[in-house]
């Protein structure tokens, strides 16, 4: 930090300095209401990035749970649009999003009831109203308006359940759930994954999608290590970007591979029959069907 202070910042002080004094006071009220006081007067009143080390951790955990919130609430558009578009839900599994789903429900319940800092899950929620509707489109570009239906009202009987009546999951049993909550959200990564191995091409999965989870997961590995004293969430979290890996190298090497083709339907036995009688008949000039010859005309 002592050469980032030295190199960068010092140099900068003469210009920075006039900013941070204009900022208005709202700024200055939201900064310290993330970082606290001392780490606001250290870090925007001194500019001093070195002085202290954990204020410095906590500014930039702050700044990236911000982002990945901010980020989050576009994550799954491209892949909506993408399946929207093409009216195909192909290559993307409706099992993986509905795994993710109940995953991202039970973390934001959890985070909620215990009163994590927001900047820590407010992902969840975005990303999780995105789930639900790639997950209503999969089905239903599927022929399946009927599962589609019953999806989202599962969905709703889990929110109301896990959120808006508390009286229903008590706090150990919501804290057995995020511990499959983990579970589950590693586990909705392997559907995803056997269906490009399967098919041999990522279809219409988004590749922006892909690359944000993964970059996504990874920050977040660093800001619950930082603000949340919690090692179910942090496995979780370390898990699901295992995972996110194996989907983007899977995205990379299927690039600019087409989905292989079905495999072709076999003949019945009195097609095969009918296709192989037709040249000879041709050649003979015979019917198959009356087994007569060729005529000839008389000479008179």
């Amino acid at each position: 930090m002592d050469s980032i202070q030295q190199a960068v910042v010092q140099p900068l002080q003469p210009l920075l300095r006039p900013i941070a004094s204009a900022l208005p006071k709202p700024v200055h009220d939201a900064v310290v209401s993330l970082v606290g006081a001392p780490c606001h007067s250290t870090l925007l009143v001194d500019l001093d990035v070195a002085k202290d080390p954990e204020c410095t951790s906590l500014a930039i955990s702050k700044a990236l749970g911000i982002a990945i919130v901010g980020a989050s609430a576009i994550v799954k558009v491209p892949q909506i649009l993408k399946l929207i578009k093409s009216q195909s839900s192909a290559g993307v599994s409706f099992v993986s999003y509905a795994l993710e789903t109940a995953s991202l429900l039970i973390t934001l319940s959890y985070s909620v009831r215990n009163q994590f800092p927001f900047s820590t899950y407010g992902e969840t929620a975005l990303i999780a109203v995105q789930d639900i509707v790639v997950g209503v489109l999969v089905l239903s570009f599927a022929g399946k308006g009927t599962a589609a239906a019953a999806f989202v009202a599962v969905v709703a009987a889990s929110v109301y359940a896990l959120l808006f009546d508390q009286t229903l999951i008590y706090a150990q049993t919501m804290a057995y759930l995020q511990a499959g909550a983990g579970a589950l959200g590693v586990a909705s990564k392997a559907p995803q994954i056997l269906t490009i191995w399967q098919e041999g091409s990522t279809g219409q999965l988004s590749a922006f999608a892909v690359f944000n989870y993964l970059a996504g997961s990874l920050s977040r590995i660093f800001t619950t290590l930082q603000e949340v004293d919690d090692p179910i969430i942090l496995y979780g979290f370390i898990a699901g970007f295992s995972l996110n890996l194996v989907l983007a190298t899977q995205m990379l090497y299927y690039w600019n591979s087409s989905p292989a083709p079905a495999p072709a339907k076999k003949q019945t036995r009195s097609k095969a029959k009918a296709q192989l009688e037709k040249p000879v008949a041709q050649s003979t000039g015979a019917s198959p069907k009356s087994g007569k010859g060729p005529t000839t005309r008389r000479r008179g």
